[in-house]
């Protein structure tokens, strides 16, 4: 395989990040990711924008409470909890936005990958919440 050429990812006005990984084609779509709560991702950087819109910024905790998240194409998109009632392991989707239909069946797709990896459940239960709300 041939190697690809070095990329930064370094901020304009910061010490350069070099890395010799591939990098996909620009117009890869991320695949959609859950996050858990208090994630470095979403709290430890001055500038966010990276990974969340402007119109969402603040929409991804409460006080000093951090809510578990989820991205859509590498970006925040909604909330996201996880409990456990017995032997059924209950996931509440809470988007942000509407999904669309591929969106929404390739979160469902993550959430029981999720769900088989992190829980002993014998059932799982994965749910959708009213956009926006």
């Amino acid at each position: 395989m041939p190697s690809a050429p070095a990329h930064s990812t370094a901020p304009p006005g910061n010490a350069s990040f070099c890395s010799a990984a591939p990098r996909p084609d620009e117009d890869t779509p991320a695949p959609p990711r859950f996050l858990p709560e208090f994630n470095n991702l979403l709290l430890a950087h001055a500038d966010r924008t990276r990974v969340i819109p402007a119109e969402y910024r603040g929409r991804n905790g409460a006080g000093n409470q951090a809510f578990g998240s989820f991205l859509l194409d590498g970006f925040l998109a909604g909330s996201r909890r996880l409990k456990e009632h017995g032997t059924t392991a209950v996931l509440r989707i809470e988007p942000l936005a509407r999904p669309t239909r591929a969106d929404r069946a390739a979160l469902a797709g993550e959430a029981g990958r999720l769900l088989a990896g992190m829980t002993g459940a014998d059932d799982h239960d994965i749910g959708f919440g009213v956009p926006g709300v």
